[in-house]
Parts: C-alpha cells; sequence; structure tokens
C-alpha cells in the first residue's frame, strides 16, 4: 500500500513531463543561440544594446545604450524597466551570453503552464505533444534565432496568466498580467483586454481594476515617461502609428504579407484556436504590428510573434473540449505536434540547423576574429560596426560605426568587418566611412580574420 507522502510511477513521470519538456526546449533554445552568437551572428542591433542596458542597471546605473548614442537612456526607446532583473546575474556573468541564456529559460518556462493545461484537457499523452508544438512554433523559434529582446519576459508571464484564465484562476491571471506592463509600452494593451476576459467571465471589479491600471498606465508610459526620457522629447515610434495613408480597413489588412502572418499564426492550431475568446488578446500586439507602416512588423520574423504563441496554444487547448470529444482532442494535440516538427524540418526554422553537422560548425574565421578584437583593451572606447559590436560591449563603451567616429566624439579604436558589414548602412556609405577614417587621425594596427582594427 502507498503512503500519502507516496506517488504512483507512472502518475510521477506524469507530473514530471512538463519540467523534462521545459529542460529539453531550454538546451535546444540555448545551444542554437549561443551557437550563433560564436559564430558571429549576432548584431549590436539588438543584443549590443540590449547589454549596454543591463550592464548599466548592473553598475546600479541607468541602462544608457552607447550604440544608440551617447548617453542614450533605453528607456526613452521602450519601456522595459523588467530588464533590471537580469542585473544580479549579469554582475556574477558578465557578457551577452548571460542575456541569450536567460531569454532561452524565460521561454522554455512558458511551455511548463501550457503542457500542464494540456494534460487536464487531452491527457498526458497528447500534453507532451501539445507541449512539443509549442515550443517549437516558428514565433518562438524566430524569437530565439534573432539575438536578445525583453519581450522573452512577456512569454511566460502571457503563459501563466492565460492558463490561469482557462482554469478559472481570476487572481492569478491577473497577478501575471499585471507585470507585462513593466515588459513593453505596447503590452499594456494586452493587459487590459485580459481585464476584459475577467469581466465578460465574472469577476467585474477585477476586471475593472486591471483595465484601469493597464490603461492609465499605458497613457503615463507613452504620454509622459517616454516622451521624457527620449533626447528628442517625443515617443520614437508615434510616426509610424500616425493616422494618414490608406483608408483603416486597407491599412489593416494590405499587403498580403499580413493575411500570410494570420495564417502561420493559426494554421498550427488546425484553426481551432478562433473558438476560443481568449484569442481577443492577441488583438492589440496584431492591430499595432499591421497599423504600423514599418514592413518589419508585418510578416514572421524577428521576435514580434513570440508574445502571440502562449496566446494562440492557450486559445487551442481552450477550445478543444468545446468543439470535440476526448479521443478528438487528442488527435488535434498530436496532429499539433506533428505541424511543428514538420514546419521545423521542412520550412527554413532555425533549430532546424541542430539537426545537421554543418549547423553546429563554426568558422575558424570567427576565431580568429575574436583574437583579433582580444587586442582592443578592456574598457575601451570603440567604434563597431552592427557585426561586430556584441563581441565587445561587454567589456568595452561600444558606439555604432559608421555613425561614430565624428567630428564631437571619437573613440580611440575602431572595428569593421571585412568584407564590409551592410546590415545597418548601404556598401558605398560603409566604405566612404572606412576611406574617412585617416582624415580623423586612425592608422590600421591589425587587418586579419575579417576584421580591420584602426587605432587613433
Amino acid at each position: 500500500m502507498l503512503t500519502t507522502t507516496e506517488r504512483p510511477p507512472g502518475r510521477t513521470r506524469v507530473a514530471a513531463a512538463p519540467y523534462v519538456l521545459a529542460t529539453a526546449l531550454f538546451l535546444a533554445y540555448a545551444a542554437w543561440s549561443l551557437h550563433r552568437h560564436r559564430g558571429i551572428r549576432t548584431s549590436g542591433y539588438d543584443l549590443g544594446i540590449f547589454e549596454q542596458a543591463v550592464r548599466g542597471y548592473a553598475g546600479f546605473g541607468a541602462p544608457v545604450s552607447t550604440l544608440k548614442g551617447p548617453g542614450f537612456n533605453l528607456l526613452g526607446d521602450h519601456f522595459h524597466p523588467v530588464l533590471v532583473l537580469l542585473a544580479p546575474l549579469y554582475r556574477l556573468f558578465p557578457g551577452p551570453v548571460t542575456l541569450l541564456v536567460a531569454q532561452a529559460a524565460l521561454i522554455a518556462v512558458s511551455s511548463i503552464p501550457i503542457t500542464r493545461l494540456a494534460g487536464r484537457v487531452v491527457g498526458p499523452g497528447a500534453a507532451v505533444s501539445a507541449g512539443t508544438a509549442y515550443g517549437m512554433s516558428w514565433g518562438l523559434q524566430s524569437a530565439v534565432d534573432f539575438d536578445f529582446h525583453e519581450v522573452a519576459f512577456a512569454v511566460p508571464m502571457l503563459a501563466f496568466s492565460l492558463v490561469a484564465v482557462a482554469e478559472r484562476r481570476w487572481m492569478a491571471a491577473a497577478g501575471w498580467a499585471l507585470p507585462l506592463i513593466a515588459v513593453k509600452e505596447d503590452l499594456p494593451a494586452t493587459v487590459a483586454v485580459i481585464g476584459l476576459l475577467l469581466v465578460l467571465r465574472g469577476r467585474r471589479r477585477l476586471g475593472a481594476v486591471t483595465i484601469a491600471v493597464a490603461v492609465g498606465a499605458g497613457l503615463l508610459i507613452v504620454g509622459v515617461i517616454l516622451p521624457a526620457l527620449h533626447p528628442e522629447h517625443v515617443y520614437a515610434y508615434a510616426g509610424s502609428a500616425g493616422l494618414d495613408g490608406p483608408d483603416p480597413l486597407h491599412r489593416l489588412v494590405l499587403p498580403g504579407v499580413k493575411a500570410h502572418t494570420l495564417l502561420w499564426l493559426l494554421a498550427p492550431t488546425l484553426f481551432l484556436a478562433v473558438r476560443s475568446p481568449l484569442l481577443l488578446v492577441a488583438a492589440p500586439t496584431l492591430a499595432w504590428r499591421f497599423w504600423s507602416t514599418n514592413p518589419a512588423y508585418w510578416g514572421t520574423g524577428y521576435q514580434y510573434s513570440a508574445v502571440l504563441m502562449p496566446i494562440v496554444f492557450v486559445a487551442f487547448l481552450d477550445a478543444l473540449p468545446r468543439v470535440t470529444t476526448m479521443p478528438r482532442a487528442r488527435v488535434a494535440a498530436h496532429a499539433t505536434c506533428v505541424l511543428a516538427v514538420a514546419a521545423t524540418l521542412l520550412a527554413p526554422l532555425p533549430l532546424r540547423g541542430l539537426l545537421t553537422p554543418s549547423g553546429w560548425t563554426v568558422r575558424a574565421e570567427a576565431d580568429q576574429l575574436r583574437l583579433a578584437l582580444a587586442g582592443i583593451p578592456d574598457g575601451a572606447r570603440v567604434a563597431a560596426d552592427n557585426r561586430l559590436a556584441p563581441q565587445l560591449t561587454s567589456r568595452c563603451t561600444v558606439y555604432l560605426f559608421p555613425a561614430f567616429p565624428q567630428a564631437g566624439l571619437r573613440p580611440e579604436w575602431v572595428a569593421v568587418s571585412d568584407p564590409t558589414d551592410v546590415t545597418m548602412a548601404a556598401e558605398v556609405t560603409m566604405k566612404e566611412a572606412i576611406n574617412d577614417l585617416p582624415t580623423y587621425g586612425y592608422q590600421v594596427v591589425l587587418r586579419t580574420g575579417g576584421v580591420i582594427v584602426f587605432h587613433g
């Protein structure tokens, strides 16, 4: 007979499954992120920028990013005070690797509540399939593949909050949602929608308070805090949200890449997510992205869709009991896993690289490049191009080349890629800036391994 402290082996394995899956996802995310950084495939925009901000917090100062400009307080660009939570970890392990590993852990942890919810909805076997499908979803893979971003904090917060909504744990839902306000300035609108769900599900007072806090905080952040901390005292992204251009309907749905993004968003859940009101939580993120005049926001690349993944998958699990019987629900959960694996293997999704020998190969040029940059002393001021910047931000004050050097600010070192890095400026602009360096008194001190180092 089992004692009260014992648990059947099968049940123990079921309880451990979400944590085992999260650990596997963490290892995959971290391995890929660190492989990219070791292969000189990360960038100043954005890994270097965020490292400078966290480094500022770790030094008990402001989150200043010199890559954005001399003395630029990053809280004047986007509102993400949540980054201060990384400061203690960064003091122990200073460097960009800390940010990449933290991001991998945050995103992996978000799979735990989703896998647990799936276990309650469709049973343990299908739960692992649903959790795997979520963990391998294209939005999360795209985020892991592109440096570090503050939205990594939002992913687990949303997962825990929406699972709580699905399970009718109202205080937990609000408690996990409200900290999203400190992640990025667009997320108070998401919190407000979660508050609306609470109202619609009968928790009117709690929902109303959540909405009021979210709306008030959002207005304060965008209208006061961000302009106050920006060098030009404006909200830098207000221009892309203006009212000019085509009529609102056309602006929201055209061009066709927006429909493509919606298709990719809903197809992995067999379109069943649309049957749950929880999908409404995705509306603010989709609205600002599709309304923006910046084409980078419209598609499936970068980190912009990471916050949508927990919304869509929790909505999917919330909808399953409504639309199908238990056996069919299990089939649907397994099918999402099949789709996720197929998308990873057949489409150009990042984690496919972990399955090929070439995906683990780091060119000798990368090691030579790091050795060359090691000749720049710690604490130096350096102007570096976008490709080289995150290799230096942990130990130097780094400015972006070709914006610097200039007459008012001349770092003593300049490091540029060879061949020219064109991720932040046209090739002709970069070459002209390199040719102008002797006029500022710079001389080549090293040319090797894909990098040219100047000193002046």
